[in-house]
Protein backbone atom coordinates (compact mmCIF):
# COMPACT_ATOMS: atom_id res chain seq x y z
CA UNK A 1 0.00 0.00 0.00
CA UNK A 2 2.70 2.44 1.24
CA UNK A 3 4.72 1.51 -2.46
CA UNK A 4 1.21 2.25 -4.81
CA UNK A 5 1.02 5.70 -2.74
CA UNK A 6 5.07 6.57 -3.30
CA UNK A 7 4.72 5.94 -7.35
CA UNK A 8 1.44 7.82 -7.12
CA UNK A 9 -1.30 5.52 -8.56
CA UNK A 10 -3.90 7.29 -7.48
CA UNK A 11 -2.39 11.02 -8.75
CA UNK A 12 -0.68 11.65 -5.30
CA UNK A 13 2.01 13.55 -7.27
CA UNK A 14 -0.33 15.66 -8.92
CA UNK A 15 -1.46 16.89 -5.16
CA UNK A 16 2.11 17.73 -4.70
CA UNK A 17 2.43 20.58 -7.53
CA UNK A 18 -1.19 21.88 -6.45
CA UNK A 19 0.56 22.41 -3.36
CA UNK A 20 3.98 24.16 -4.70
CA UNK A 21 1.51 26.59 -7.06
CA UNK A 22 -1.25 27.68 -3.95
CA UNK A 23 2.02 28.51 -2.54
CA UNK A 24 3.11 30.85 -5.16
CA UNK A 25 -0.11 31.65 -4.89
CA UNK A 26 -0.47 32.72 -1.34
CA UNK A 27 3.21 33.42 -0.92
CA UNK A 28 5.20 33.98 -4.07
CA UNK A 29 6.62 37.36 -5.02
CA UNK A 30 4.01 40.09 -6.32
CA UNK A 31 6.07 42.16 -8.74
CA UNK A 32 9.29 42.57 -10.30
CA UNK A 33 10.87 45.70 -10.94
CA UNK A 34 10.83 45.45 -14.82
CA UNK A 35 6.88 44.81 -14.58
CA UNK A 36 4.82 48.14 -15.54
CA UNK A 37 2.52 49.56 -12.64
CA UNK A 38 -1.25 49.46 -13.13
CA UNK A 39 -2.43 53.25 -14.18
CA UNK A 40 -5.69 54.48 -13.08
CA UNK A 41 -8.52 53.39 -14.38
CA UNK A 42 -7.26 50.31 -15.13
CA UNK A 43 -6.13 49.48 -11.20
CA UNK A 44 -9.97 50.38 -10.77
CA UNK A 45 -11.41 48.06 -12.89
CA UNK A 46 -8.26 45.23 -12.13
CA UNK A 47 -9.70 45.51 -8.78
CA UNK A 48 -13.80 45.56 -9.23
CA UNK A 49 -13.00 42.67 -11.83
CA UNK A 50 -10.96 40.51 -8.96
CA UNK A 51 -13.37 40.66 -6.38
CA UNK A 52 -16.23 39.65 -8.60
CA UNK A 53 -13.63 36.41 -9.84
CA UNK A 54 -12.78 35.93 -6.02
CA UNK A 55 -16.57 35.77 -5.08
CA UNK A 56 -17.66 33.85 -8.34
CA UNK A 57 -14.64 31.28 -8.16
CA UNK A 58 -15.40 30.74 -4.62
CA UNK A 59 -19.23 29.95 -5.10
CA UNK A 60 -18.38 27.58 -7.72
CA UNK A 61 -15.77 25.65 -5.84
CA UNK A 62 -17.75 25.39 -2.82
CA UNK A 63 -20.77 24.43 -5.02
CA UNK A 64 -18.76 21.58 -6.66
CA UNK A 65 -17.64 20.62 -3.40
CA UNK A 66 -20.92 20.39 -2.13
CA UNK A 67 -22.59 18.57 -5.00
CA UNK A 68 -19.79 15.46 -4.50
CA UNK A 69 -20.91 14.86 -1.01
CA UNK A 70 -19.16 11.74 -0.44
CA UNK A 71 -17.48 11.31 -3.36
CA UNK A 72 -14.98 14.01 -2.48
CA UNK A 73 -10.85 13.47 -2.82
CA UNK A 74 -8.26 15.41 -3.09
CA UNK A 75 -6.53 12.57 -5.40
CA UNK A 76 -7.81 12.35 -8.94
CA UNK A 77 -8.25 9.00 -9.02
CA UNK A 78 -12.19 8.47 -8.00
CA UNK A 79 -12.82 6.38 -4.83
CA UNK A 80 -14.14 3.48 -4.57
CA UNK A 81 -18.19 2.62 -4.71
CA UNK A 82 -18.44 6.10 -5.73
CA UNK A 83 -20.91 7.91 -8.25
CA UNK A 84 -20.81 9.88 -11.08
CA UNK A 85 -22.46 13.72 -10.17
CA UNK A 86 -23.81 15.97 -13.48
CA UNK A 87 -25.89 18.13 -11.27
CA UNK A 88 -25.72 21.15 -10.28
CA UNK A 89 -22.22 23.12 -10.51
CA UNK A 90 -21.49 19.74 -12.60
CA UNK A 91 -24.16 20.45 -15.01
CA UNK A 92 -22.10 23.86 -16.06
CA UNK A 93 -18.83 22.67 -16.03
CA UNK A 94 -16.93 19.33 -15.56
CA UNK A 95 -14.43 20.23 -13.03
CA UNK A 96 -16.52 22.84 -10.84
CA UNK A 97 -13.91 23.12 -7.59
CA UNK A 98 -10.57 23.27 -10.52
CA UNK A 99 -12.91 26.28 -12.32
CA UNK A 100 -13.19 27.98 -8.70
CA UNK A 101 -10.03 27.81 -7.96
CA UNK A 102 -8.73 29.23 -11.26
CA UNK A 103 -11.55 31.71 -10.96
CA UNK A 104 -10.42 33.02 -7.63
CA UNK A 105 -6.65 32.89 -8.36
CA UNK A 106 -7.23 35.40 -11.28
CA UNK A 107 -9.50 37.11 -9.14
CA UNK A 108 -6.25 37.21 -6.81
CA UNK A 109 -3.99 38.74 -9.45
CA UNK A 110 -6.15 41.33 -10.76
CA UNK A 111 -7.22 42.15 -7.30
CA UNK A 112 -3.45 42.66 -5.80
CA UNK A 113 -3.05 44.23 -9.47
CA UNK A 114 -0.25 42.00 -9.78
CA UNK A 115 1.20 40.32 -12.86
CA UNK A 116 3.40 37.80 -11.14
CA UNK A 117 0.39 36.20 -9.59
CA UNK A 118 -1.52 36.11 -12.92
CA UNK A 119 1.45 34.05 -14.12
CA UNK A 120 0.61 31.55 -11.10
CA UNK A 121 -2.45 31.79 -12.31
CA UNK A 122 -2.26 30.95 -15.96
CA UNK A 123 0.21 28.10 -14.33
CA UNK A 124 -2.89 26.68 -12.59
CA UNK A 125 -5.05 26.90 -15.38
CA UNK A 126 -2.06 24.58 -17.38
CA UNK A 127 -2.17 22.78 -14.50
CA UNK A 128 -5.60 22.03 -13.64
CA UNK A 129 -5.90 21.19 -17.50
CA UNK A 130 -3.02 18.55 -17.47
CA UNK A 131 -4.55 16.49 -14.42
CA UNK A 132 -8.19 17.10 -15.36
CA UNK A 133 -7.25 14.84 -18.52
CA UNK A 134 -5.68 12.09 -16.56
CA UNK A 135 -8.62 12.13 -14.08
CA UNK A 136 -10.95 12.06 -17.01
CA UNK A 137 -9.23 9.38 -17.91
CA UNK A 138 -9.60 7.46 -15.10
CA UNK A 139 -13.75 8.51 -15.22
CA UNK A 140 -14.45 7.15 -18.35
CA UNK A 141 -12.50 3.93 -16.77
CA UNK A 142 -15.36 4.17 -13.91
CA UNK A 143 -17.88 5.35 -15.72
CA UNK A 144 -19.09 4.81 -19.31
CA UNK A 145 -21.57 7.40 -19.59
CA UNK A 146 -19.01 10.10 -18.60
CA UNK A 147 -18.18 9.95 -22.59
CA UNK A 148 -21.60 11.95 -23.23
CA UNK A 149 -21.69 13.83 -20.22
CA UNK A 150 -18.36 14.73 -21.33
CA UNK A 151 -19.60 16.38 -25.02
CA UNK A 152 -22.30 18.34 -23.00
CA UNK A 153 -20.07 20.45 -20.20
CA UNK A 154 -17.12 22.33 -20.60
CA UNK A 155 -14.06 21.40 -19.08
CA UNK A 156 -12.82 24.17 -16.89
CA UNK A 157 -13.98 27.51 -18.06
CA UNK A 158 -17.99 27.84 -18.11
CA UNK A 159 -19.45 28.65 -21.38
CA UNK A 160 -15.65 28.62 -23.01
CA UNK A 161 -13.74 25.54 -23.09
Amino acid sequence: MLRDRLKGSRGEWYLVVQAVIFLLLGFGPRGYQLLPVWPYPYSLIATVSGVVLMLAGTLLALAGTNNLGRNLTPLPKPKRDTFLVVTGAYALVRHPIYSGLILFSFGLGFWLQSWLTLVYAILLLLFFDIKSRREEKWLVDVFPEYVAYRKRAKKLIPFIY
